[in-house]
């Protein structure tokens, strides 16, 4: 049975006017609710009021919203001074200081002055809604209502269900935030939830690929936005977010998981938080921030004469966009059946997409010693940037005209050290592979999952909806032969995707 939202007359109390706190009030003011802010720290709260009635000021100065719309909306908003002025509440959510103990206190104290039927929601990203409620006598009430930065613009709103939260209480928050003109989803109370726990390899690999010495930060964060089709690639986003935040929130994850190795901190980002190295604020991160300092360009190979004659193999997405790209550039080239995989041949050089394994271990088992592998892209009929890696046994005649090749068809071809799955292919594996896990283990569903990524974070694709796209025995592969090469239980394949396999189905099925 589905739950109707609150009704638009209910009071909304938010503790906490930081700029989460003041975010969600923003977004229930402009939902129709009377919004109460209300802040331990002297005048926080009526200068929270003030800054969110400016921002409906300038909404409606660009037009987004009308003027008459934008002055009732901030007088839905008040500031309180005490708990007991929150006893018309009927949902308070929390955006304090990320700790247990004052958390627990807040809603402890709340529960004496609010009604019995008032909802609690907690806008933790990293505590356990179950820890929280367990100081509650009536724990059934809490619920994760955990909304990403900056709440106004930011889309989803994950619905955390601790151990004891009452079903009905978590449709309401879900029925609720969207009314709000959030996209909500069911979360289980698990370390990260969602957004956070799926999120983790989008660093994790890149920062790995980094300390093998493969290719430096800009390569790799070129060739995730400029194939992967990311907003930011990994080593900018860490930048921006903090690496004392988000340093944090990995080892929190990592902790929580009784040190699971998928979710491993890095000891490049260590040494950075020592530092005080924490990204933009600072100064500097991956990058440098400070005036006159210049960015660093991505590496990419100088330009190579396609040479010796050209045939595109089988019907791929790699195969059919190389094709069409050459065809535009005006190169001649023949098609023929695909008989092992490879994508293209130049003069001696064979072309093959990365399955996980590095070219030069490829080119020996299977005797083909002109070996070059290329990345995975989003749309490699778009993407501007392609990632290569040649085998040690490759001719370097051989390596230079597959980037000629590739050169001719449109791409900036940035080459990597021969590391296994390259960086788009077994990032996008990784991140498929932990959101099958955290469907597995009942954190939320396969739709779930895919919303939560494109919306939380801004993926191009849901990782499990990338993962029917490029095929998800492929995956399986790239995740076997990454396990094979570092002998580690981190690649460990999720049993989703094992059963997705055997069954012959898409994850989506």
């Amino acid at each position: 049975m589905s739950h109707s939202p609150l009704p638009q007359q209910a009071v909304i109390a938010v503790v906490g006017t930081g700029a989460m706190g003041a975010g969600i009030a923003q977004v229930a003011a402009a939902a129709g609710h009377p919004v109460k802010l209300l802040d331990a720290r002297p005048d926080a709260a009526v200068r929270a009021v003030a800054g969110i009635r400016a921002q409906f000021a300038k909404l409606a100065e660009k037009g987004k919203l009308s003027a008459e719309a934008a002055q009732a909306a901030g007088e839905r908003l008040s500031a309180v001074e005490q708990m007991a002025d929150l006893a018309d509440a009927a949902l308070v959510v929390e955006a304090i200081v990320e700790s247990l103990e004052a958390k627990q206190k807040l809603y402890a104290d709340l529960e004496a002055i609010v009604g019995k039927d008032c909802l609690f929601g907690t806008n933790t990203s990293s505590i356990s809604v179950t820890a929280i409620g367990a100081a509650l006598k009536h724990p059934e009430r809490l619920a994760g209502l955990h909304f990403f930065n900056p709440a106004p613009l930011m889309a989803l709103v994950e619905i955390v269900s601790g151990l004891a939260t009452d079903k009905a209480v978590a449709d309401t928050l879900f029925a609720t935030a969207n009314a709000w003109g959030k996209t909500a989803v069911h979360a289980k109370s698990t370390p990260g939830f969602i957004v956070n726990r799926v999120a983790r390899p989008y660093y994790a690999e890149a920062l790995r690929v980094a300390q093998e010495g493969a290719a430096d930060y800009a390569t790799i964060d070129a060739c995730c936005r400029e194939a992967g089709g990311f907003r930011m690639g990994p080593f900018e986003l860490m930048d921006m977010i903090g690496h004392d935040v988000n340093f944090a929130v990995t080892n929190s994850v990592w902790r929580a998981f009784y040190n699971d190795q998928r979710f491993l901190p890095s000891l490049i980002q260590q040494e950075l938080v020592d530092a005080g190295f924490f990204g933009k604020k600072t100064g500097r991160g991956f990058y440098d921030y400070r005036e006159g300092a210049v960015r660093p360009a991505a590496q990419t190979e100088a330009a190579q004469a396609p040479a010796g004659k050209i045939t595109v193999f089988g019907e791929s997405a790699a195969a059919e966009a190389l094709a069409e790209r050459l065809e535009h550039s005006g190169l001649t080239f023949s098609r023929a059946l695909d008989t092992d995989g490879r994508v293209a041949e130049i003069g001696r050089a064979a072309i093959y997409v990365t399955d996980g394994r590095s070219a030069t271990q490829r080119a020996a088992e299977s005797g083909v010693a002109n070996t070059v592998l290329i990345d995975l892209a989003l749309d490699y009929s778009k993407a501007t940037r392609i990632a290569i890696a040649a085998a040690e046994q490759c001719d370097p005649v051989a390596t230079a005209s597959a980037i000629g090749l590739l050169q001719a068809a449109g791409f900036a071809v940035s080459r990597f050290l021969d590391v296994p799955g390259l960086i788009v292919m077994r990032t996008v594996a990784m991140l498929a592979n932990e959101a099958a896990d955290a469907v597995n283990q009942g954190v939320c569903s396969e739709a779930g999952a895919d919303q939560a990524m494109r919306l939380g974070v801004n993926y191009p694709q849901g990782p499990l909806a990338w993962a029917d796209q490029v095929g998800v025995a492929a995956i399986r592969d790239v995740l076997a032969n990454l396990g094979t090469s570092y002998g580690e239980d981190r690649y460990r394949i999720s049993p989703l995707i094992q059963r997705a396999v055997f069954a012959g189905r898409k994850i989506h099925d």
